[in-house]
């Protein structure tokens, strides 16, 4: 499987990659079908049917908004935040909507939306059925769509050929974290190099770069975000925003910190709450590699970003980006390991396939940065995922919040240590990454489904709601 790291890391908004970015995507991609097969004038009504998790968690994952949005021509990474209420309201208001933006159909949520809370798709978890219908009734197409994690959709029952041509394509293609560090050994090569010279094979330097500063950009301006907006997050739990409270505190007794060396993983708490405040309020988030898990990466980022690196002068703030772009495609290879070889879905291993990935690749991506070797890359991958094996998806009340947010918090400390833990080796370790993925998939089966974001286990049945 060819994976590029604008696969891995994607814009689009919270609060779910799975279970809003997915839907959209899968949205739009069956009305663009409908123009496409010559359908789209004679469509009089659509219907969406979410299987699995999606049926069972999808209202508080926003994945209702999400189908209409997409319904409607929207793209996660384009549509306007702030416009997103007004256009759901516009719907629910007229029970219509413009498929594609022109072709007015009718749409009732209660008829036209359905959700199954306790039936699933043979195929996967995130499961959805779309449905096209004239004015008659009579059915015009119909398709099914997965959505496999991190905004990943594929249409069941397709070919994968066009995904294994592409991978021939590459100079250096990888399955396994073994055959990395060979090519690695072999052509004295980073991991970072290795990745650089794949995503050559569909864009341009300057094309590579710009897409790497962007994903940064938003990054930066999703932690801005989360850190000046009070108030509280969406739901009947009435969450209150931490961020912007406790980085006033932080701030407050600056001087108090310098006398606490640990002072700095408050840092990284606040900015991980930051980034999965934004994304449970449905504000603009990197995928990395998923929503839910949006906040390690960016945290451990942000870190790097102000307490590794030297800002001092132009050349250097050019050298804090390459350091960017040699941690982002750093923490993308591996993201690419377990997402070709387990699952970065919630829905299909539990939260260690999306915290635990994060991790994994955050400590990966800061290895790279402070120096470390590929073998020493890899380790810390390996760290970050090992002490992370069987967590659970159990997300209260269906939304992304508790335990989500600390638990993003949590990842992205243990991603740091996992990070110098590995730099203090020498690379050579026991378990190796390509072990603890396998390890992580096979637990993940395993797993019992109510574990597996459905809110059926776990913390989401010893809460009371209301």
């Amino acid at each position: 499987m060819a994976i590029s790291v604008f696969d891995l890391f994607k814009i689009g908004i919270g609060p779910s990659s799975s279970h809003t970015v997915g839907p959209m995507r899968a949205a739009r991609l069956f009305a663009q079908a409908l123009e496409r097969d010559g359908f789209l004038t004679a469509t009089a009504a659509v219907t969406c049917e979410l299987y699995g998790s999606l049926g069972a968690t999808g209202k508080g994952h926003g994945s209702d908004v999400a189908v209409m949005l997409g319904l409607m021509d929207y793209a996660p990474d384009t549509v306007d935040v702030a416009a997103v209420a007004g256009l759901i309201k516009d719907v629910r208001a007229h029970q219509a909507l413009a498929l594609l933006g022109r072709q007015c159909i009718v749409f009732k949520e209660k008829e036209h939306l359905l959700m199954y809370r306790r039936e699933a798709l043979a195929e996967h978890p995130n499961g959805m059925k779309f449905s096209a219908h004239d004015a008659s009734g009579k059915l015009l197409k119909q398709a099914k769509y997965l959505s496999v994690g991190g905004g990943f959709v594929v249409t069941a029952g397709s070919s994968n050929e066009a995904v294994l041509s592409e991978y021939q394509k590459v100079p250096y293609p990888f399955t396994s974290g073994d055959a990395l560090l060979a090519i690695c050994q072999q052509q004295q090569l980073s991991i970072s190099a290795v990745m650089w010279a794949n995503e050559r094979t569909w864009r341009s330097e300057d094309e590579i770069r710009a897409g790497l500063h962007n994903i940064w950009r938003v990054m930066r301006e999703c932690v801005q975000r989360g850190l000046s907006t009070e108030g509280i997050l969406p739901g009947p739990f009435k969450v209150q925003r931490r961020a912007p409270l406790l980085a006033a505190q932080l701030r407050a007794r600056a001087e108090q910190a310098l006398a606490d060396p640990l002072s700095v993983l408050d840092w990284v708490n606040v900015y991980a709450f930051a980034v999965n405040e934004e994304n449970a309020a449905g504000g603009r988030v990197v995928t990395a590699p998923t929503n839910g898990a949006a906040g390690v990466i960016a945290a451990v980022l942000h870190y790097c970003d102000r307490f590794v690196l030297n800002h001092n002068g132009r050349a250097q703030r050019e050298e804090t980006q390459d350091a960017v772009n040699d941690f982002l495609m750093s923490a993308a290879a591996v993201g690419i390991l377990y997402k070709r070889n387990a699952s970065i879905s919630g829905a299909e291993v539990g939260c260690q396939g999306e915290v635990g990935v994060a991790c994994s690749m955050a400590a990966a991506g800061l290895a790279a940065v402070l120096g470390g070797s590929p073998e020493q890359i890899e380790n810390a991958a390996e760290i970050g995922m090992e002490h992370n094996l069987g967590l659970t998806c159990d997300p209260v009340g269906g939304l992304v919040q508790i335990p989500c947010i600390e638990r993003n918090a949590m990842g992205a400390v243990k991603a740091i240590n996992a990070a110098r833990m590995a730099l203090a080796g020498n690379g050579n370790h026991v378990v190796s990454l390509d072990k603890v993925i396998k390890t992580m998939r096979d637990t993940g089966a395993d797993m019992k489904t109510k574990y597996k974001e459905t809110s059926r286990g776990g913390l989401a049945v010893n809460i009371v709601e209301c």
